[in-house]
């Protein structure tokens, strides 16, 4: 057992124990104590306390690492590793009772994932992978989608929701895609997006105005299934989730061709 593959197994047993918090809370949720950290951006005492729990868990697989947390649970980068976490990936989702929202966390070695869990909280789905080790839905091998062509693709994305900076050339190309391929989904959590690609369910996914931990633990898994992620520009390294393009390795090149060109500022 390589150590990524036993911090990796360590990490699932503590995320599946953070799932059941957040599944005991979703039955009684109490919208009244929702609070709102910028435009549409929610964050509910479940999101915190999801991210209290995970801190605690993780802190003692790997002493050393630092955190780079969603609600800033805690604070202090580390000098080479960091757990990247979004404590519930899909907030808005989670507060009208809709799938999917999931459990996000990533190690980074020098800032690039090496290992990552996203479990899709409440639908039996948990996804890991850690370099060199391939990518897994609850412990059995995935690969992506052999599609080729954008024509034959299904597309994943998300809506910005504070950011509308570049919303005229994000219609025209939803537009496009809606007219040219199988069509486009769009269900709320970033992490669970990119592991759907992973497993081949999609062929391909793009967004901007993200943040770190909504895409760490989610590109190391897409990467150990087959797939390629980069910005808007191609650059495939220290991604930091504000520009996304990802997609099973056949259909990347024309899918990163076509987003490139109208999204690039």
């Amino acid at each position: 057992m390589t150590d990524l593959e036993r911090i990796c197994n360590e990490a699932v047993k503590v995320v599946l124990e953070t799932e059941k918090f957040i599944l005991a809370e979703s039955g009684n949720f109490d919208i009244g104590r929702m609070e709102t950290k910028g435009l549409n951006d929610l964050v509910s005492y479940v999101d915190k306390g999801s991210e209290k729990m995970l801190v605690e868990m993780l802190a003692p697989i790997l002493p050393e690492a630092g955190f780079i947390t969603e609600e800033g649970t805690a604070s202090g980068k580390g000098v080479r590793y960091n757990w990247v976490i979004d404590p519930l990936d899909g907030t808005t989702n989670f507060v009208h009772h809709l799938n999917p929202y999931g459990i996000s966390v990533a190690l980074t070695d020098n800032d690039e994932p090496v290992m990552g869990v996203v479990c899709n909280v409440g639908c039996n789905e948990l996804f890991t992978a850690w370099k060199d080790g391939g990518a897994r839905l609850n412990g059995k091998p995935v690969r992506v989608s052999s599609v080729s062509t954008l024509a034959e693709s299904l597309i994943a994305t998300g809506f910005p929701y504070n950011d509308f900076s570049r919303m005229d050339k994000y219609i025209d190309l939803l537009s496009l895609f809606c007219k040219t391929t199988h069509g486009i989904r769009r269900l709320g959590s970033a992490s669970v997006d990119l592991s759907y690609i992973a497993c081949g369910r999609f062929e391909a996914f793009y967004e901007y105005d993200l943040k770190v931990w909504d895409v760490a633990a989610g590109i190391i898994i897409l990467r150990e299934a087959g797939g390629r992620v980069s910005d808007f520009s191609g650059n495939e390294r220290k991604l930091d989730g504000k520009e996304i393009v990802a997609a099973g390795g056949l259909v990347f090149p024309e899918f990163l061709e076509i987003v490139s060109k109208f999204m690039q500022e």
